[in-house]
């Protein structure tokens, strides 16, 4: 017998297998590891006349045992292990095939004294220190141009003692902007867990220009009122992968990032294939996650799921500004709990903060194919302040299975969004009140696989035995 079959039909079937495919290859970095490499070479950090006192400066012996580490890249690669300890140092380098362990006990320290963190050149994509004009201290942890990198151990402590920073920085003293607590730049192969970091004098984690990036089971720390403690921020990175994480900091405590203004469109490497499972945690300066506001070189495939934040000013936040140019499109959001947020969803289409006077006020960023999906909150005050770009493009943003329990009388302020909604509480605000099924579903970002289980066997399996 001959069967007829719709376009709809087909579509649905491509829009599964289009989806499936991504939850194959967009996911498949995360099953991807190098912590359990054994390295053939192992030396302690204690031969190279380091004392864990916590007064004695080390950073020479970390420098001198990751130089004779260095003879063994090409020989299987080598371990520097950390003991317990409190082990004070400045800055130091990291080498490719490289394993630095801490162990239980072990705390690497920073040095409160700033000429202990050197200053190198900005980076490409900022033009400038992302706090001040010119070159920037470099981080605690630092490497570039690397392969293999592990920075692992039995959850021993890298401490960035970052109060004297954040003083600085409320003073307006600061002569360079501050440095990060690890920075791995231009690596491939990067591979961060089971390790807790404490008061970061700037973003905490901070891979740019990566490839390959797995952090997994570790803490970030900082008070809740420290400035600009981001917890991990991938900037302009790819194949990142982020999971089972506690993040409590000043700041947002993830951000994906990719460059500031003309210096970013120029440089023009996205973030893209980002992965983020099982995060929680709080911050009452930043979002639970957000992407920007420095995303010039674009933001693409990210996905973010079993998220929980509590205690928070914001749950999500897309921030950009009129000069940014780039995009941000095929972002997904799912199964996300919140407690006591004052917002849970916030677009900011003003930012603002330009590195200089030389940025385009006409190249807008084009916001596209963002997907919210089973968010439950409790004690909520605003479920979204959406506010685009007059003139701009805050397209297909998508809301599925919301129900939020809203303490103000105004749970939603909008304006110039457009977009789709379906069974969400409260009611959301007119631009995006329109129905995503039956026919906006396609316009959703990996939104089709729910039109598909609802429907796939009573309509796509005929087509898929035909």
């Amino acid at each position: 017998m001959r069967r007829s079959f719709t376009l709809v039909d087909v579509l649905l079937v491509l829009a599964f297998f289009s989806d499936a495919q991504w939850a194959v290859n967009g996911s498949s970095h995360c099953k991807q590891t190098n912590s359990g490499v054994v390295r053939p070479h192992s030396v302690t950090i204690t031969e190279f006349g380091a004392v864990g006192d916590g007064v004695t400066l080390n950073t020479k012996a970390f420098q001198n045992a990751i130089f004779y580490l260095n003879s063994f890249a090409d020989k299987g690669g080598a371990k520097l292990f950390v003991p317990a300890g409190r082990w004070l140092t400045g800055s130091f380098d990291l080498v490719s095939h490289l394993t630095l362990w801490l162990d239980k006990d072990a705390v690497i320290l920073g040095s409160t004294n700033s000429n202990d963190w050197p200053v190198v050149d900005p980076l490409p994509s900022y033009g400038r220190g992302r706090e001040l004009p010119g070159g920037r201290h470099r981080s605690l942890i630092y490497g570039r141009n690397l392969t293999d990198i592990i920075i692992t151990g039995d959850n021993g402590t890298i401490d960035g003692q970052g109060s004297i920073w954040w003083d600085w920085f409320r003073n307006g003293t600061l002569d360079y902007t501050r440095p990060h607590l690890v920075e791995l730049m231009n690596s491939t192969g990067v591979s961060i867990s089971n390790l807790t970091f404490l008061n970061s004098p700037f973003w905490t984690i901070h891979p740019v220009y990566c490839s390959h990036v797995r952090v997994k089971n570790v803490t970030i720390l900082a008070p809740l009122d420290s400035p600009n403690t981001d917890g991990i921020d991938p900037d302009s990175s790819d194949d990142v992968c982020i999971e089972d994480c506690y993040i409590s900091t000043g700041d947002d405590l993830i951000a994906i990032k990719s460059g500031w203004d003309e210096y970013g469109i120029s440089y023009a490497r996205p973030c893209t294939n980002v992965v983020i499972r099982r995060l929680i945690g709080q911050t009452q300066l930043g979002a639970g996650i957000a992407i920007g506001s420095e995303m010039s070189g674009g933001v693409s495939e990210v996905h973010a799921e079993n998220l929980q934040f509590f205690n928070s000013v914001m749950a999500i936040n897309i921030k950009t500004s009129p000069g940014r140019g780039g995009y941000v499109r095929n972002i997904y959001f799912s199964n996300v709990t919140l407690d006591h947020v004052d917002i849970a969803i916030r677009f900011t289409g003003q930012f603002g903060e330009h590195p200089d006077g030389f940025f385009d006020p006409k190249a807008l960023p084009k916001i596209e194919r963002i997907t919210f999906k089973d968010f439950t909150g409790e004690y909520i005050k605003v479920a979204g302040l959406l506010k685009g770009i007059e003139g701009g493009n805050f397209l297909n943003i998508c809301l599925s299975d919301i129900t939020l329990n809203i303490m103000s009388e105004s749970p939603w302020n909008c304006s110039y969004v457009q977009g789709y909604s379906h069974l969400v509480t409260p009611e959301p605000c007119e631009p995006l009140r329109e129905k995503i099924f039956p026919k906006h579903y396609l316009d959703c970002y990996h939104i089709s696989n729910q039109f598909w289980h609802s429907n796939f066997h009573s309509r796509g399996a005929r087509l898929l035995s035909w």
